[in-house]
């Protein structure tokens, strides 16, 4: 009734005489199934835009009186239509260069990964470094990193670092040239850890020690313009599968510059909500300094298209490697490297350092948020903020953050509620990764491994992303970055290669997993007032399909194409 109520004053307004008569619409989208995704989760039939933004929705009759001559008419021919999708979470300047040099193959399994390094050792000079990053062991057939012996056969004359997450297998000439031998000693409170064997030499498998690992750079060097032209490419790509907005979740000064110069040259085809990456090892003096400049920054300003908004650090190591932070020990394993009975993963930031870099963002219009796996990793995120919210300023109204989040707990939950924390979360790792997470921790652990159902109950709120890393793709990315998989994930929950689905008690609905991907993502960056949603006032970011996804076989849905992406009601990709 409100929306009509809207239609029925703009005709008003049109139909008057005199000059205050309203400018009619500049395009009207009618004859479609336009899903709003407004609070009562409506659809309408057309729409009206003007200047970028919604003007009016309705019936297909009541959005054509608003036309005049001026007023492209675009036929819908029956397809849903949906919001601009968002991703919120995503690296999209490192990704983009990940195959500059080459392209990487997919690697299915170790031998996969050693014929990539006898390759390169082949084409490479003697003695200089082969690295290669994001090949998750949770992915590879044998469920296990490449040994150092194995690294060693396959490139005798280079230092190899198989580099997944914030860990890493080397062989044994990159231990040397890093100086990691049985002497090596971890410097006091730093978090990182060498796995030995029992002579106490190092097994080559390195937590959370990329500092120490003494690569450097013997690729390619690109340019300036070579990593503008390359996210161009995969903005655009992004557009491809209905993404209108992206968070980038670890920005650096090098990325702001690229997206800065891609707005000043109105070739930014995403909206970019950005969490500058702050160094959370660097001394205290040093990180405040970063999360301060930060926030004087002229990007900290509101713009629709461009705008740093948060600081992201990383509290704890990689689920897919290993190295989470958890309430429980992980358990000895031989998918993980892992023979200490009592090891719970490596956490990075000691509490009074995090209370401190969290409250000083907060404090300054800074939206805080940390890589936080693990489920005491998530325990002592929002026991930072309880702390704040008790001792400083009430937080809710500012939105603080956990990032990934995939291991939670009823106790933690319940306090997000209370306190409005929110999160990102990453469907990909349970549709990629469950098998394996199932098989190493069983299915009792696993309760609240990503309960979206429980979230959405409880009134957290949280939104869909990819942590897209490496390659331009959406199917072929590490990790995949295709909205419609992971919104069938969130609603079956199949991981692959399993016929069982993972804790079905918390499947989501249609209606659940759109506004995953739309208004709660809108919500997680504080732009729920201006996009998520096709409502009167709104910017005109939206997507056309190719299927109903509100009625086609559930099965369907991760197959869904986009036949169309408007952004600001210009089209940014049309499918040929």
């Amino acid at each position: 009734m409100f929306t009509r109520h809207l239609v029925h004053l703009f005709l008003a307004l049109v139909v008057s005489t005199g000059c205050h008569r309203e400018p009619a619409p500049s395009h009207i989208f009618h004859n479609g199934k336009i899903v709003t995704v407004d609070p009562q989760f409506h659809t309408v039939q057309a729409m009206a835009i003007r200047d970028g933004r919604i003007l009016a929705t309705g019936a297909n009759s009541d959005m054509l009186k608003l036309a005049d001559s001026s007023t492209e008419r675009v036929d819908l021919g029956g397809k849903t239509v949906l919001p601009g999708l968002i991703d919120s979470h995503v690296h999209a300047p490192s990704a983009s260069m990940y195959e500059f040099e080459q392209p990487v193959p997919d690697m299915e399994s170790v031998e996969d990964v050693l014929a990539y390094f006898r390759d390169r050792a082949a084409k490479i000079e003697a003695g200089h470094w082969i690295t290669l990053s994001q090949v998750f062991i949770t992915r590879l057939r044998e469920q296990r990193y490449p040994t150092r012996a194995e690294l060693d056969r396959a490139a005798p004359k280079h230092p190899v670092a198989f580099r997944t997450g914030p860990d890493a297998s080397l062989n044994s000439m990159a231990l040397s040239k890093s100086g990691i031998d049985a002497r090596f000693q971890v410097p006091a409170g730093e978090p990182c850890r060498v796995e030995r064997d029992q002579k106490g030499q190092p097994t080559g498998i390195l937590r959370n020690c990329s500092k120490y690992i003494k690569s450097g750079s013997d690729g390619a060097h690109p340019t300036d313009a070579d990593r503008l032209r390359r996210l161009k490419e995969l903005l655009a790509d992004y557009n491809s599968v209905g993404f209108t907005s992206i968070v980038d979740a670890n920005a650096d000064s090098g990325g702001l510059e690229l997206y800065r110069t891609l707005l000043s040259q109105n070739a930014l085809t995403c909206r970019t909500y950005m969490a500058y990456g702050v160094d959370a090892q660097a001394p205290l003096d040093k990180a405040e300094a970063a999360i301060r400049d930060a926030a004087a920054n002229p990007l900290h300003q509101h713009n629709d298209m461009l705008w740093l908004r948060g600081i992201k650090v990383f509290l704890d190591g990689g689920m897919l490697t290993g190295s989470a932070y958890m309430r429980e020990p992980w358990g000895v394993s031989k998918i993980y490297s892992i023979d200490d009975p009592k090891y719970r993963g490596v956490r990075f930031i000691e509490p009074e350092k995090l209370y401190q870099m969290a409250r000083l963002a907060l404090a300054n219009d800074l939206q805080f948020t940390a890589h936080s796996q693990g489920d005491a990793a998530v325990d002592a995120m929002v026991e930072t903020y309880e702390r704040i919210n008790r001792e400083d300023f009430p937080v809710r109204d500012r939105r603080p953050s956990i990032t990934h989040a995939s291991f939670m707990s009823a106790e933690a939950i319940a306090k997000m509620k209370a306190l409005g924390v929110v999160a990102n979360m990453q469907p990909a790792w349970l549709y990629l990764d469950g098998v394996t997470l199932r098989q190493h921790f069983g299915l009792e652990r696993l309760t609240y491994f990503h309960p979206y159902k429980t979230l959405f109950e409880q009134g957290v709120t949280v939104g869909g992303g990819s942590d897209h890393m490496q390659k331009i793709g959406s199917l072929r990315a590490i990790n995949p970055y295709n909205p419609f998989l992971a919104m069938w994930t969130t609603i079956v929950r199949q991981p692959r290669g399993s016929d069982t689905p993972l804790h079905p008690e918390q499947d989501l609905t249609r209606e659940q997993a759109i506004r995953f991907y739309t208004i709660n993502n809108a919500f997680l960056t504080f732009e729920e007032a201006h996009k998520g949603s096709i409502e009167p006032g709104k910017l005109a970011d939206f997507v056309v399909l190719d299927r109903d996804i509100l009625t086609c076989p559930v099965g369907d849905i991760k197959d869904i194409t986009v036949e169309a992406t408007y952004l600001g009601g210009s089209k940014v990709y049309a499918r040929r």
